[in-house]
């Protein structure tokens, strides 16, 4: 593990960081009535979304790069410490049942390890060694992407992350919500969403938790648009694991096709349960096998397959 910065130091970085700044206007929140509490933490997250659109170029072109090495067989690797630890597993975890995606393909490292999300695992982020070690048991290669996220830019889990992977010719993204970070310098891709001081002092899990779950949703939701895991807007790669999920797939498939119940239930029966293969099977008028193959030609691609089929 690495030494630990002198206190002095330490102290002397945070208080340079946007994100740390004091707000002197509320000092006294602790004494407003709870509604006032509430409108004001309101507004300040209302300023959330402007901060991320001045991010947008950035983020498109990290997205089109993710993209690019995803199609190739490559990984999505997020790493982080606290609450943007916590959030990469969120995003990583949840695109299993959302895009059908082997759960291999999108990782969530935390520093400290699966206990780390429901506790503090005290100095994991203060260890660029730890990140090393991370990925180096998923054996990272010149495919994958991976992103250091931290809210102050500086913590030395995801830093160490984005060097290490840079090292192995991954590509790198650094989302961060200070301006001129360590993390965004380190990366291939700097996304820094500069949200501002906190309503409590230094609590990044407000607005810039905030901002870096948007930007997470998009880094994960448009690379698998691009990945063709979705028909214009509907997930057509939905993983029907229980009874919420089978009714989506089923509306899904009556979305995409204009088909009835009966229509719909006889195509995601001769598909086992897949839905981009039922859509195929009711617009290019095919069997299940066929659909099948026409998928597995054109990459995944339903437009494509489609087109293929017409």
């Amino acid at each position: 593990m690495t030494s630990p910065s002198h206190p002095r130091d330490l102290q002397a970085q945070l208080e340079s960081l946007t994100t740390e700044a004091f707000r002197p206007e509320f000092a006294d929140v602790d004494q407003l009535p709870t509604l006032d509490i509430a409108r004001l933490m309101n507004g300040e997250d209302a300023s959330v979304p402007a901060a991320v659109a001045r991010q947008l170029p950035q983020i498109a072109a990290a997205i089109d790069a993710i993209a690019e090495r995803m199609a190739r067989g490559g990984r999505l690797i997020y790493a982080g410490a606290g609450t943007a630890g916590r959030l990469g597993v969120l995003d990583a975890s949840e695109c299993p049942p959302t895009f059908n995606t082997d759960p291999a393909r999108v990782v969530g490292l935390i520093a400290g390890g699966p206990q780390a999300l429901v506790t503090s695992v005290e100095g994991a982020e203060d260890s660029a060694e730890l990140a090393r070690a991370d990925l180096d048991r998923l054996a990272v290669t010149s495919l994958d992407t991976v992103v250091g996220v931290s809210a102050s830019g500086r913590t030395p889990y995801a830093v160490g992350a984005v060097e290490h992977a840079r090292a192995q010719g991954a590509l790198t993204v650094g989302l961060s919500c200070n301006a001129g970070s360590a993390l965004a310098a380190a990366a291939d891709h700097g996304i820094e969403v500069v949200v501002g001081p906190e309503l409590l002092t230094g609590s990044t899990r407000l607005k810039a938790g905030t901002a870096q779950k948007l930007v997470l949703n998009m880094l994960s939701t448009i690379t698998m648009i691009r990945l063709g895991k979705t028909y214009g807007n509907l997930m057509v790669d939905v993983r029907a694991s229980n009874d919420k999920l089978r009714a989506r797939s089923r509306r899904i498939v009556a979305l995409a096709t204009g088909a009835g119940d009966e229509e719909v239930e006889r195509a995601l029966a001769a598909t086992d349960g897949e839905v981009k293969n039922a859509i195929l099977t009711i617009l290019a008028d095919v069997d299940g096998p066929t659909a099948a193959r026409l998928l597995e030609e054109s990459g995944g691609h339903l437009r494509a397959a489609l087109a293929a089929a017409l």
